[in-house]
């Protein structure tokens, strides 16, 4: 557990966290937007900034304690920046290396094994400088697993990557913390990491922590500051079946199974379902005729106020997951629907998050 209460005072910007428990397992986004207070905390946590002040500890061992900091480099932290921060001179072996010297005692194969984890063995003897953005955040990874960390902070690895590079990297970040155990501090502003990685999320605004909460937690709440012009989400958990001889995938559980075409089939280690509400419809009876593969019978947990003519639906699932259906008001009068209410939710399109 991460537990603290820190302030920080950077120019005329004020971070004071107000107190906060964190647990250290699996990946804790922070989140909000730009100058919120992100990376400000995340130095005060890490003690990268000396003028740090109040409490801060880590399993039960002391990190803070008001003028008083546990150095840096005793805290075991692993970093990976968003500029990735490689020496420009050494080879991606010699950047690895350093990190090697500097860490506890590995086997005399771990960079060879790191580097083939993270899939840039074949890059050892090249200069980091002739890297693709993608490749250098993985030589940044590599660098940072390294050193046997007891906390991982990645400080938006992401934000400067194109679309194909992050969609290649995210698995391997969501793996690698498994793999690991090593709990993961991941800052960004893109709801869709959030959504991909986090199992909680540490939402930031002017410098205080509004709330920390769990993934479902936040995609729960009718407010929630993850959802952006797209609208509502939902992210819904399980694995990926065998393809039978229509060509159609099954995601889910032994409870919920939604049936999966085309790409989707292909992402064979997806494990988060992205389901946007405006892309779930409601009917009363079980349709009958209809194109539409997927549904599902549903509870109806909640209906949020009307806006713009339309309605956030809340629907819980056999499994006790929620899913969110945006349908107009109209409909919902015409549905009689209230909570309570048995339906069933018809998922027109999603997006595997591999």
């Amino acid at each position: 557990m991460l537990r603290g209460n820190l302030t920080l005072r950077q120019g005329s910007f004020l971070l004071e966290s107000g107190p906060f428990e964190i647990e250290t397992a699996g990946i804790t986004a922070l989140f909000g937007r730009s100058g919120s207070g992100k990376s400000t905390l995340l130095r005060a946590i890490t003690g990268l900034d000396r003028h740090t002040r109040g409490t801060l500890s880590f399993n039960g061992e002391r990190w803070q304690d008001g003028a008083w900091q546990l150095p840096t480099p005793k805290r075991d932290i692993g970093f990976v920046f968003q500029d990735a921060a490689l020496f420009p001179h050494l080879t991606v072996r010699g950047n690895l290396e350093y990190a090697l010297k500097r860490a506890p005692k590995q086997d005399a194969d771990a960079l060879q094994k790191i580097a083939e984890r993270v899939g840039i063995a074949h890059k050892l003897d090249q200069s980091v400088t002739t890297l693709s953005g993608g490749e250098r955040q993985r030589v940044a990874i590599a660098r940072a697993l390294l050193a046997k960390p007891r906390l991982m902070c990645m400080d938006e690895p992401l934000s400067a990557l194109d679309w194909r590079a992050k969609a290649e990297l995210l698995p391997l970040i969501d793996e690698l913390a498994h793999e690991t155990g090593i709990p993961v501090l991941f800052i960004t502003h893109a709801p869709i990491e959030v959504e991909r990685l986090a199992s909680r999320v540490v939402f930031m605004a002017q410098g205080h922590i509004e709330r920390i909460e769990t993934l479902r937690e936040a995609l729960a709440r009718p407010d929630s500051p993850l959802f952006d012009e797209e609208g509502p989400v939902s992210v819904l958990e399980g694995a990926m079946g065998q393809t039978n001889a229509d060509g159609l995938t099954p995601f889910g559980n032994a409870q919920v199974r939604i049936l999966l075409t085309g790409d989707c089939s292909q992402k064979r280690s997806a494990t988060r379902l992205r389901i946007l509400a405006r892309d779930v419809s409601l009917a009363m009876d079980e349709p009958r005729g209809v194109s539409i593969l997927n549904h599902l019978p549903v509870t109806i947990e909640r209906i949020d106020p009307p806006h713009e003519g339309r309605v956030t639906v809340a629907c819980r699932l056999t499994d006790g997951q929620l899913l969110l259906a945006e349908i107009t008001a109209f409909s919902r009068r015409q549905l009689g629907l209230e909570p309570g209410a048995s339906a069933y939710a018809m998922i027109k399109s999603v997006a595997l998050m591999e």
